[in-house]
């Protein structure tokens, strides 16, 4: 009798070791197109799971990342039906708030969300031009300016400037002509181009000025010193809260904004590092009482060598665990 074979099941061994390594990659490609880290670590599962059903009918006409990347392509535009876009409050087309209107939450809109380093891999790697360019492609602000394209549109330009893919490859992908992915790609620029930051205003300074610019703004909000804080600000700095809808542009109103309505208190304030789309982050804690510390928020900061130029917070303690950080920090007795 012939020996019988399984190679389907076969290739299918072979699938987590061929596909782990692109993982992360996968999943920083995935946030791009949704501005989310939850819902990107959901459809780099789905991605995983509809190529290992269908890994045995892979023939390698393309490499494998390419082929898990059209997978999770099609995952994230078939997700993104129906969707709001995800952004910051800045993003809403609302002008800049005024310090003394009374806050307004929207937790049910579908804010922008920060992603972790630690998942999408950035700083990792032996090349530091490939490691810059990681960095770019994931900051908050890029992403949040890719938010306003609309799907189709937000595909094309990741996969071509960001992948650095061939238009007939894109093309293939997403089944339209060479000159569509063109013509949707012009478009994207021109869009990026108006709500997207200019290369001086993300210009990164020296990491010695950087660690200087962190150490001190870290110290001034430990000790609730407004005037220190706002030191540390660009003339235009951006102060942004979701899922509060206000935001405030310029030392002065965020000055007022820390005074007036900001809950933290001189020695009962703690800030924990953290690290999100390749920028400075910080838990931020609040100690009410005789109690331990409580998560209050997570602060990404945009750090530019004339100073912090943009300052999200995103409220609440929901990411704490996504990035690493406890809910409370035990009190000891003094701040960090």
């Amino acid at each position: 009798m012939p020996e019988t074979t399984n190679e389907p099941t076969r290739a299918r061994d072979d699938f987590p070791r061929l596909a782990d390594p692109f993982r992360r990659e996968l999943l920083a490609h995935c946030y791009r197109m949704m501005g989310s880290a939850h819902d990107a670590e959901d459809l780099v599962q789905e991605t995983y799971l509809r190529a290992w059903r269908a890994y045995d009918g892979f023939e390698g006409r393309s490499s494998l990342r390419t082929w898990l990347h059209r997978i999770a392509t099609s995952a994230c535009l078939s997700a993104l039906e129906g969707r709001s876009r995800r952004l910051l409050p800045a993003g809403l087309g609302l002008p800049g708030s005024d310090p003394s209107d009374v806050l307004v939450s929207r937790p049910e809109v579908p804010w922008l969300e920060p992603l972790p380093d630690a998942l999408s891999g950035v700083g990792e790697g032996d090349d530091p031009a490939a490691i810059v360019a990681t960095r770019e492609s994931v900051r908050l602000a890029f992403v949040a300016a890719l938010q306003h394209l609309p799907p189709r549109q937000r595909a094309v330009l990741i996969l071509r400037d960001v992948m650095r893919w061939r238009a007939a490859e894109v093309a293939s992908m997403l089944g339209v002509t060479t000159t569509a992915v063109n013509s949707l790609l012009q478009r994207a620029r021109a869009q990026l181009a108006r709500v997207s930051p200019s290369e001086e205003s993300v210009a990164e300074p020296t990491e010695a000025r950087e660690r200087e610019l962190l150490d001190r703004y870290v110290a001034a909000f430990e000790r609730k010193d407004v005037g220190a804080i706002v030191a540390l600000f660009t003339d235009d700095v951006v102060w942004e809260m979701p899922p509060y809808t206000a935001w405030y542009q310029g030392p002065e109103r965020i000055a007022r904004h820390l005074e007036s309505v900001c809950p933290a208190r001189p020695g009962r304030t703690l800030l924990v590092p953290a690290s999100a789309n390749g920028q400075a982050a910080f838990g931020l804690y609040l100690r009410d009482g005789a109690g331990d510390y409580t998560g209050f928020a997570l602060q990404v900061l945009t750090v530019t060598p004339a100073g912090v130029s943009h300052v999200a917070n995103f409220m609440g303690p929901r990411l704490f665990e996504t990035f690493g950080l406890p809910r409370t920090r035990p009190f000891h007795g003094r701040a960090a």
